[in-house]
């Protein structure tokens, strides 16, 4: 029977790769991998159920081709996704442009839009291409392409827009696009799932939080604003990004420091940030050193947690009603203490936050029973958002 989805995501030097089942009542996922250091000596091939590591073993991938012919034997081997039970294959992609704005079986039109798009995303759609065409000539089955800006295309040009020349924005497709769609659309169907609110109806703040962050506002089920823009730079305090940034900064340095155009993107988006504040991207160390006493760590949580808080605010206000806060992502998950220091004190709007249930993160539930918007801890589950992206298109 062919009742498998194969989910792939082919990132900058990664893969990874998960397979569902369908099943009556919801996707069943069976098993899921990673191919981590490709083009390095030393790799990481790793795989897993819902319950255990399968394999783990240090191996190197020249490229992105041989870690997916390396799953596909695997899967193959192990009876996961074969040639009789494979139904489809799905792939995150980062960037569909204005062209492609919700998941699309892929074709050669499909296919080219994506190529086009590689100058908005140079480190990601190259490698998405790259899975795609390995799996159509590994697999004779439907390709369908999930993209990370699709669920925000629903923005109205108020939001999306910056304030430059028409004629310019126009020629160069410049307009805030927006990324994390699949993670922000996941866990906000969840949430109303689970508050018994019909999607279309749901108005909420999510906030993927990890080494790349970013916050949407929901408004009847529909992406309205997002803070990460023309590209992933804008926005949150990040890992390496530095987020929102005058302008003029950035000329400033160019002539103060001379700057290239690409030294100054690997400057604000390799180097700054978290990274910039406290010389590592990693919140764990950040808390730590900053409860040591460690002031610019402590300065570095603080400007994080301010800049998500004041972008909360904004966008509660823009949608004027709100259902639910969802925090997401590594850090939105894991670290409570970012998370109340986020949302603590905003009794006066109607959010009665819950710091035992907090550490807890009891059920995903982080709010008093009778506060009147909910705050929520969901994991994002982009893989699954896939897959059942994949058995839309298909019609199943």
């Amino acid at each position: 029977m062919k009742d498998r989805i194969l989910v792939i995501n082919s990132g900058s030097s990664s893969v990874k790769a998960d397979v569902f089942r369908m099943t009556d009542q919801e996707l069943e996922f069976l098993a899921g991998g990673i191919a981590d250091r490709i083009g390095q000596p030393q790799g990481v091939f790793k795989t897993r159920n819902e319950t255990e590591v399968l394999v783990q073993e240090e191996r190197g991938f020249p490229d992105h081709a041989s870690a997916i012919h390396h799953f596909k034997d695997y899967f193959t081997s192990a009876g996961f996704f074969t040639a009789q039970n494979g139904l489809a294959i799905g792939h995150r992609v980062v960037h569909g442009g204005n062209k492609i704005t919700r998941p699309t079986l892929l074709d050669d039109t499909a296919i080219s839009i994506i190529e086009e798009c590689v100058a908005y995303a140079p480190l990601h759609n190259p490698p998405n291409l790259t899975g795609i065409r390995v799996c159509a000539s590994l697999f004779d089955l439907p390709q369908v392409a999930v993209f990370d800006t699709a669920f925000h295309a629903t923005m109205p040009g108020k939001a999306y827009s910056y304030a430059i020349p028409r004629e310019i924005s126009q020629r160069y497709g410049i307009r805030r696009y927006g990324f994390h769609g699949t993670s922000h659309e996941y866990v906000a169907r969840e949430a109303a799932k689970r508050l018994a609110i019909p999607f279309a109806k749901f108005n909420a703040v999510t906030l993927h939080l990890g080494n790349g962050a970013s916050i949407c506002a929901i408004e009847n089920g529909q992406s309205v604003d997002t803070s990460m823009g023309f590209t992933p730079l804008e926005g949150l305090i990040m890992g390496t990004r530095s987020g929102d940034i005058d302008p003029a900064v950035v000329l400033f340095l160019q002539q103060k420091e001379n700057l290239t155009p690409a030294e100054t993107d690997a400057l604000l988006n390799k180097k700054s940030g978290l990274l910039g504040l406290t010389g590592t991207n990693d919140m764990r160390d950040i808390t730590q050193r900053a409860a040591s006493g460690d002031q610019n760590a402590q300065l570095a949580v603080d400007m994080f947690c301010y800049r998500a808080r004041k972008y909360l605010g904004a966008y509660a206000f823009a949608l004027g009603r709100l259902d639910a806060i969802i925090f997401t992502g590594g850090i939105g998950e894991n670290a409570a203490g970012i998370r109340e220091k986020i949302i603590t004190g905003l009794e006066n709007f109607g959010i009665y936050f819950d710091p035992k249930a907090n550490k807890a993160a009891a059920g995903g539930w982080l709010s008093h029973a009778e506060s009147p918007v909910k705050v929520m801890v969901i994991a994002t589950d982009e893989e699954k958002m896939i897959a059942r992206c994949v058995l839309q298109v298909l019609g199943r």
